[in-house]
């Protein structure tokens, strides 16, 4: 796909968390039978509990990683938590699915209270099992920074969505 027509590209994944890379796995994410597409909403009630992953390869011998950021946080006007870590999984096997592996850092629910964030799942290949572990915190994650400290490589799969409060319109307030 031409990078120009790239949704991760369009929705500015690449850039504001990611460098370009090439999809190498599939990566499926659903929320009560509802898939996750590439800048797809979703409000916060429906994202309450930890979706369902399911990831692609052909071994079960090589192992993935899965973090869950929000590069909006908190407010895509002034995103000085950037990026914000929601979740975080290592150890999950090849053809499985999240469930899997190790949560590290557990799943927290997006909750945007101004403005509309992206909220994106990433999927890189780990160089052997329990090779990666959690941060220290949440806040002002960088996921680029997270991947070269355990040499992750580039991702493998990644996949967004959007979300703003409730109530919100995504329009300006008169």
């Amino acid at each position: 796909m031409p990078r120009a027509k790239d949704p991760l590209v369009v929705g500015g994944v690449v850039g504001d968390v990611l460098d370009p890379f090439n999809r190498t796995i599939s990566l499926r994410a659903t929320y009560n039978d509802r898939e996750v597409a590439n800048g797809c909403e979703f409000r916060p009630s429906q994202v309450v509990s930890q979706p369902r992953v399911e990831i692609g390869g052909n071994d079960l011998r090589t192992f993935y990683t899965l973090i869950m950021v929000d590069p909006d946080a908190p407010s895509p006007s002034d995103p000085n938590l950037r990026e914000y870590l929601h979740w975080l999984v290592t150890d999950i096997p090849g053809t499985t699915g999240a469930t899997f592996g190790q949560e590290v850092v557990c799943y927290e629910n997006p909750q945007p209270s101004s403005g509309i964030h992206r909220f994106i799942f990433v999927l890189f290949q780990q160089i052997g099992r329990q090779t990666v572990y959690a941060p220290g915190w949440r806040q002002n994650f960088i996921t680029r920074d997270f991947a070269q400290a355990y040499n992750l490589g580039p991702p493998v799969a990644a996949v967004f969505f959007n979300c703003q409060r409730e109530g919100g319109t995504g329009g300006r307030r008169r």
